[in-house]
């Protein structure tokens, strides 16, 4: 994919992203969130400083311009971007940053990017109940809706890393 094709898919998917913030809501043990395989797929020629300043800046207008607190998920969306190189290096190699070239399940294999996805949306999801419970939820909620918010973002991140993510050398 040229650059110019993912950012706007990235665009695109952070405007349903904004959708899913105001008018999804299955329950209050489930936060679905797409934000942090956008930024897992964000191309590697794109250093971490610039995933960062991408995170923050797609955290902060999905804050601004959808339900919730001002800020969350900058908080929770910039980590992902700090981990995102680290992520990628444990699961897919080095030969992924050498030769300068993005993940894709045919390329990679579907278990290692489903793993990749997995720990991003851990990541982001630990982040993001601590700071929206703020020590006044039970343990047990926070446990409940991380579980439950896991699964969910989890698969429905599983369906856009094919769109993010292409595999080049169809």
């Amino acid at each position: 994919m040229r650059k110019a094709e993912f950012y706007i898919v990235y665009v695109l998917l952070a405007i349903a992203q904004m959708l899913i913030c105001n008018y999804f809501h299955v329950s209050p043990y489930v936060m679905l969130s797409i934000l942090p395989v956008m930024v897992l797929c964000i191309p590697i020629r794109v250093g971490t400083v610039g995933a960062m300043g991408i995170a923050f800046v797609t955290g902060l207008v999905v804050d601004l311009l959808s339900e919730g607190l001002l800020g969350l998920n900058v908080l929770a969306l910039v980590p992902v971007a700090f981990a995102r190189n680290g992520i990628l290096r444990l699961i897919f190699g080095a030969e992924l940053f050498s030769r300068k070239e993005d993940f894709a399940i045919r390329k990679s294999g579907f278990g290692k990017v489903a793993l990749a996805v997995f720990l991003a949306q851990a990541l982001f999801l630990a982040v993001y109940i601590w700071a929206d419970g703020a020590g006044t939820r039970p343990m047990m909620f926070n446990l409940i809706r991380f579980g439950a918010s896991l699964a969910a973002g989890f698969l429905v991140s599983l369906l856009l890393v094919d769109v993010l993510a292409p595999d080049t050398r169809k």
